[in-house]
């Protein structure tokens, strides 16, 4: 809601009356030049010409193989069994060599679960264009030379030569999950990538690359890097949420209206559609999609339609001839461009797939027009190569390929992680667990200002760090130094330390985020830096996928919990895996803040802790006084790891009331991990998640002042990781323990940390956990909350019923294992 752009009546609903919206017109397969005239014209030399050809068999020798192996067993007559998934792309040889050949390593490809030949096509390119030099350190070097070390081991052939082995090897070698592969076997066929080649994360999700490399585009343009980023998507992936989603964002105005100086323009982002005409067994054309022609698309998203173009797929210089020209328009930033690739794929989905859905007839007919065949017949027309040129070439590769196979099957030089006698090894590779000051080295990070002439930062260094005064009297709330303040302070402070640092999501600017925390940091920062989104949360998030991806830091912001939902593929499937399914070359240095409401009802006021703790690679934050708040988010801001950092929005005002000396104006961290105790006692150990914190004190307060008991509170802080020593030596003293948050309490953390301190303090325990979570039931209207989330009286409750009887105790709810029994037999 920039106050900059004027949005006029008089215009829209005068001026603009009655006028008509037009729509670019879509170039459809406009290329017709032959291969003489390529060469006359000096496009290519006869050897491009002759490597284009060797990387377009290289990848159907490639993946012949790996169908053989799948429904025979074996390769040239040696055996192999690979359990492992087989998504062939054979046929689409052509697109995948068009796309690569104008591309460098500073050019990125993400890609999908059918991506071999997009992998292998970059892959032989940037071999084709690296110097030797360079090529040999990155073999060298990769992986401390292990993947080469198999590859090239006896070879002595040239370093082009050495790295189309090590290329194929390193590829074979992952798909078949050894160590020596790409990503140590841990991404495999769907997932295998290698960066320093260009090539990024291949996606086992459809269209799960559609956001991911719109940030990385994203990254590119904000950090001055060179180079574009091209997204392979199929045709049937343009229906999926992250592809359209994450078209929306790459077309923001924004880019051209608000971003200033250098960052104006388009991002460098390609869509390109690997048009096969199917999705899984879907025909698109016809059936399962309305648009024909996928590049029609572009037409809904900006009024240049996206640049779209339909180009023969078949014909790997027409792709290249498209590649220059979209590329020309991306280097003057007046990206994005949408390539619609027509191709066909003669394998199934996959080589378990019967092909049920299409006829013989049809694949026989595009078999025909085979794009090596009809290319080969081109090259010997324009006298570039003789058949026996072509055959030479086949056979060549093959042979390396076949050699490559043999290594790559070989358990003595290409092992797989070993599990049973390492169990923690997969484990270790979860987290990264890094510490960064920041992902931009010493380049100067973009601001608006000192930080010290910031308003903002004016006003609360004269704020009170204590709630109480000198007096012991409690400080007014616009006084108060609040959680809202620390967020800021460790926010403003990494924004001034880390050049890559951006942070985006609904209403970041000029509103200061939904609920202030930003405020001030509109006045620091440039558009690049902080923005609105669109409201798309699948967006939000796999942009900043790609952005932390690409060596980026990023703070998305989900503006209510609830709305984790819309972005539940990229939370839970895409930001916890890529470090591990990299083999931990990538880092994920991505901070995203949500927000837990109340007040607001059934979709707007739920606890989701308990989902982002249950998937593996989540790191899991969940701070409620000022001190933790800051001290937590220098922590997650320091680091590379994916963080969900939880905010309650019942509390953003509170003031700090258990670090006496107050809220250090310094820099400070909080090891994650480690829960923290607010109130000493003996009788009863509390320990909370969130804001039920506030709720447990005053419990505390009444059990003491009515019972005489003394209940000791601790404040989880973090769930992932989690640091049980603390609780333990707590119930070792009082014998007794109740975990409450506001989660609904059915399959909540409440239940996963009950069962491990039953399990690890089974001896000390004089009764049975206690779990107090919220009610199993839609969120009630605020009037009704009481009756639904867990109150003070419940922990008291909670200790009469189930830990010790309380003298003279009238209970406010029904804790009897009756009623626990009838709530479970009604599924509430």
């Amino acid at each position: 809601m920039p106050k900059s752009l004027y949005i006029d009546p008089d215009k829209i609903l005068h001026q603009e009356a009655k006028s008509k919206i037009t729509f670019p017109e879509v170039p459809v397969m406009t290329y017709d030049k032959t291969v003489k005239q390529e060469l006359e014209e000096k496009n290519f030399t006869e050897k491009d010409l002759l490597n284009i050809y060797r990387d377009m068999f290289v990848i159907r020798e490639f993946e012949t193989m790996l169908n053989l192996v799948k429904t025979t067993g074996g390769y040239n007559g040696v055996a192999y069994n690979n359990p492992g998934p087989a998504h062939l792309s054979m046929g689409q040889e052509a697109a995948a060599v068009g796309m690569a050949y104008t591309l460098t390593t500073d050019d990125f490809i993400f890609g999908s679960h059918r991506s071999h030949g997009e992998i292998l096509a970059k892959g032989m390119r940037s071999i084709e264009i690296l110097p030797e030099a360079e090529l040999e350190k990155i073999m060298n070097e990769f992986w401390d030379g292990a993947t080469n070390n198999v590859a090239n081991k006896d070879f002595k052939g040239t370093v082009k030569e050495k790295g189309i082995r090590f290329l194929l090897y390193g590829a074979m070698a992952e798909i078949f999950a050894r160590t020596t592969g790409f990503n140590k076997g841990l991404g495999g066929s769907m997932h295998t990538f290698f960066t320093p080649f260009g090539i990024m994360p291949n996606n086992a999700i459809v269209g799960g690359s559609g956001s991911i490399a719109a940030g990385a585009a994203l990254y590119k343009k904000v950090n001055r890097k060179p180079g574009m980023v091209v997204a392979n998507l199929g045709d049937g992936a343009m229906a999926r949420g992250p592809v359209l989603e994450g078209m929306t964002f790459a077309s923001m105005d924004q880019f051209n209206t608000l971003w200033e100086g250098d960052m104006k323009g388009g991002l460098p982002l390609m869509i390109n559609v690997m048009d096969n005409q199917y999705a899984m067994g879907g025909q698109t054309r016809g059936e399962t999609m309305g648009y024909t022609y996928p590049a029609r698309l572009g037409a809904g998203f900006n009024p240049e339609a996206w640049h779209a173009e339909r180009v023969d797929g078949y014909n790997p210089l027409a792709v290249i001839d498209a590649y220059r020209r979209k590329k020309a328009l991306i280097e003057k930033k007046e990206g994005p461009c949408l390539l619609d690739v027509v191709t066909y794929r003669y394998s199934g989905h996959s080589p378990s797939d019967q092909d049920s859905y299409r006829t013989k007839e049809e694949k026989e007919a595009w078999m025909a027009q085979d794009c090596i065949v009809a290319f080969g017949k081109k090259l010997i027309e324009a006298g570039v190569a003789s058949q026996a040129d072509l055959d030479k070439i086949q056979a060549d590769m093959k042979d390396v390929i076949f050699e490559m196979y043999k290594l790559a099957i070989d358990e003595t030089v290409s092992p797989r992680m070993d599990l049973i006698h390492n169990q923690e090894l997969l484990g270790d590779m979860m987290f990264s667990n890094g510490s960064v000051d920041s992902f931009g080295g010493d380049t100067k990070p973009d601001v608006n200002m000192p930080m010290e002439e910031n308003p903002r930062v004016k006003q609360i260094a004269g704020k009170s760090r204590y709630y109480l005064d000198a007096a012991g009297k409690p400080v007014s709330k616009m006084k108060m130094y609040n959680i809202k303040d620390g967020l800021f302070e460790a926010i403003i402070d990494r924004f001034y330390k880390d050049s890559t640092l951006i942070a985006y999501g609904e209403e970041n600017r000029e509103w200061g985020g939904a609920f202030a925390v930003y405020r001030g940091l509109t006045e620091a920062l440039p558009y690049h830096r902080l923005f609105n989104s669109p409201i798309a949360e699948a967006a939000i998030i796999g942009t900043a996928l790609g952005y932390a991806m690409c060596g980026g830091r990023v703070i998305p912001e989900i503006m209510y919990c609830d709305f984790l939902g819309c972005c539940g593929d990229e939370i839970f499937n895409q930001l916890p895996k890529w470090q591990a399914m990299s083999g931990n070359i990538l880092k994920m240095p991505v901070v995203v803040r949500v927000s837990v409401g109340s007040k607001y009802g059934a979709q707007h006021s739920q606890d989701w802790t308990s989902l982002c703790c249950h998937i593996p690679g989540l790191k899991v934050v969940f701070p409620v006084t000022p001190y933790d708040a800051k001290g937590l988010m220098n922590t997650a801001l320091q680091g590379t790891d994916p963080v969900i950092f939880f905010e309650s929005q019942r509390i953003y005002d509170k003031g700090e009331e258990f670090h006496t000396e107050g809220v250090p104006t310094g820099y400070y961290e909080i090891p994650f991990g480690e829960p923290d105790i607010k109130r000493e006692g003996k009788d009863v150990t509390f320990l909370t998640i969130g804001a039920t914190l506030y709720r447990a004190l005053e419990a505390a307060k009444q059990l003491k002042e009515k019972y005489g008991m003394e209940a000791e509170v601790i404040d989880a802080r973090t769930l992932v990781p989690f640091n049980y020593e603390k609780v333990i030596e707590s119930v070792k003293k009082t014998g007794r323990i109740i975990i409450a948050g506001d989660a609904s309490a059915r399959g909540s953390f409440l239940n996963d940390l009950a069962a491990n301190i039953a399990d690890l303090c089974f001896d000390y325990l004089d009764a049975a956990p206690v779990v107090l979570g919220s009610r199993n039931w839609i969120t009630p209207c605020h009037e009704l909350e009481e009756a639904f989330f867990p109150q003070p009286s419940w922990f008291l409750d909670a200790i009469n019923e189930k830990i010790v009887p309380l003298k003279d105790y009238v209970p406010t709810t029904n804790m009897t294992a009756a009623q626990t029994i009838l709530r479970s037999k009604k599924g509430v």
